[in-house]
């Protein structure tokens, strides 16, 4: 293939469910310009010490690379410096012109304030677009298990965690609630960001138990252990 346009993609993705919704818009990007795609993830763990839920990430990225006659994967990983600067690295050494990376749910304000890895980009690689993709506000359901989502809240009760739809000084984390259709409870999953991951969690009568990721289409709603 031709790179017509003289561009060249670079996808960043992070272990979660929202590394597929940014690796399609590169992918598209990639295939309108005719351009090479590359896909980074960095890591500040040696490969040898992540866990099987990271491993099985990096594997799906692998095999999308693979299947994509153009694209590349490139795994930093005991990677201590920081993450803006191994991307301006991986983008110059490729000749990169485009960078897509995901937003994180919390505030964007109080992240231009205070300093982000979009600002440190724009600084260290300032002739290079940034494409920034937000926390995806649908999820993938074929049976129409889960209504629309709608913007919510956590904040810490004890040990556990309420689920809220206003926001305030207690608010700890922000992302998107998407309730099980056909109940009347709070029950459902919630997507959010949390320490750069994008993570989905069980919410059950607006309570969640603790923060561990699960898939959404194996999960068991209470109706179904009631009946």
């Amino acid at each position: 293939m031709n790179n017509l346009f003289n561009e060249s993609i670079l996808v960043c993705v992070y272990y979660g469910p929202n590394g597929e919704r940014l690796l399609k818009r590169g992918c598209k990007i990639a295939n309108r310009l005719q351009a090479p795609l590359y896909v980074l993830t960095i890591d500040p763990k040696p490969f040898d010490e992540l866990d099987a839920d990271k491993v099985h990430y990096i594997e799906k990225w692998k095999e999308f690379a693979q299947a994509h006659p153009t694209a590349q994967f490139i795994m930093k990983d005991n990677e201590q410096r920081p993450v803006s600067k191994v991307i301006a690295e991986v983008a110059r050494e490729h000749q990169v012109t485009q960078i897509i990376l995901g937003q994180t749910a919390h505030s964007r304000w109080e992240q231009i304030t205070k300093g982000s890895i979009i600002n440190s980009l724009v600084r260290d690689i300032p002739f290079v677009d940034l494409h920034i993709v937000s926390v995806a506000r649908y999820i993938r359901d074929e049976e129409g298990l889960y209504e629309k989502g709608v913007r919510a809240y956590l904040f810490q009760d004890g040990e556990q965690y309420q689920l809220s739809f206003n926001h305030d000084k207690d608010t700890l984390y922000e992302g998107i609630f998407f309730k099980e259709a056909d109940t009347d409870f709070d029950n459902g999953i919630f997507r959010f960001m949390k320490d750069a991951e994008t993570l989905q969690v069980l919410v059950r009568d607006g309570v969640v138990t603790e923060l561990m990721n699960v898939d959404m289409h194996t999960t068991v709603s209470l109706n179904d252990i009631e009946s």
